[in-house]
């Protein structure tokens, strides 16, 4: 991608971002006490176990380095605004769903540059390596990520009605610029596209479908109610992937290492077309 196009990508991410912000209330945070079961489960599935999946899918099978690395960049992201709105119509815990989303991405913000740093070294030959600038990193991500949610917050206290009229409709426009990012990566690696995806296409959906199916069982596990389980198995296998690729195209230069945050996005939005309806049909019963 060029210049101008990472930087329509990454004030996508911004506004994508400050719509979160539009649907959060200081009390989304204080459900860490009201539910801390749910929430502890919640997070470690996101922030533990999800790279840990990851790392363990990108060593087992042979994949391109890059592919690898990209596989490890989702892994570290929080989950995006999708996962509420998929946890909302999929009849789950949408209060969880938020809270989960917001905490994890203010612990990635410390915690990716590090798993992306490890990935790069692990997965790249010596001479490939691109390390990393991990305070640059973190600013980054602030003004990307938290600053833009930050001041959504802040127009939620002070203009509710304004907010509570937009929450909605951005996250909407959220799913359709990622859909028209995957496409415009698509369009930039058309010719490497069926490569691509045979080689990342069962990867990736192993990743998507193993960290779903574990987040709901590790609930039920510590016998957490169903609602609250399907938010969660939501959160852990739906990722923030326009955050993965900004992270690739913007902080790393590199459009190849997209391409599994792509194709797992394509297979994430299958997966949670899956869980809407299985999630409408369990709450009829």
């Amino acid at each position: 991608m060029d210049q101008a196009s990472t930087l329509i990508l990454a004030i996508s991410l911004i506004i994508i971002m400050l719509g979160m912000g539009l649907s959060l209330v200081s009390d989304d945070f204080k459900r860490v006490f009201l539910y801390p079961k749910a929430v502890i489960v919640g997070l470690i599935n996101q922030l533990i176990l999800l790279p840990l999946i990851a790392f363990g899918i990108a060593s087992v099978f042979t994949l391109r380095p890059e592919i690898a690395v990209g596989i490890m960049i989702l892994a570290a992201c929080p989950g995006g605004p999708t996962s509420n709105l998929i946890a909302y119509l999929a009849k789950g815990d949408t209060a969880l769903s938020v809270s989960l989303t917001a905490l994890s991405s203010f612990v990635t913000l410390l915690t990716i540059p590090f798993i992306v740093n490890f990935a790069l070294m692990h997965f790249l030959d010596a001479g490939q390596v691109i390390q990393l600038n991990i305070p640059a990193t973190i600013l980054q991500i602030v003004v990307i990520v938290i600053i833009p949610v930050a001041i959504g917050m802040l127009i939620r206290r002070y203009r509710e009605a304004f907010a509570q009229r937009m929450a909605m409709p951005v996250r909407v426009a959220s799913g359709v610029v990622l859909a028209l990012v995957i496409v415009g990566l698509i369009i930039k690696e058309k010719e490497n596209v069926p490569s691509y995806m045979q080689q990342a296409g069962l990867v990736t959906f192993l990743l998507n479908v193993g960290t779903m199916g574990i987040g709901y069982l590790t609930a039920r596990l510590f016998n957490i109610n169903m609602k609250m389980a399907r938010s969660i198995s939501i959160e852990s296998g739906i990722q923030n992937g326009t955050l993965a690729i900004t992270i690739a195209v913007a902080l790393l230069g590199n459009s190849e290492f997209a391409i599994a945050a792509a194709i797992y996005s394509l297979i994430m939005f299958a997966s949670g077309a899956f869980v809407i309806w299985l999630g409408n049909k369990q709450s009829k019963v």
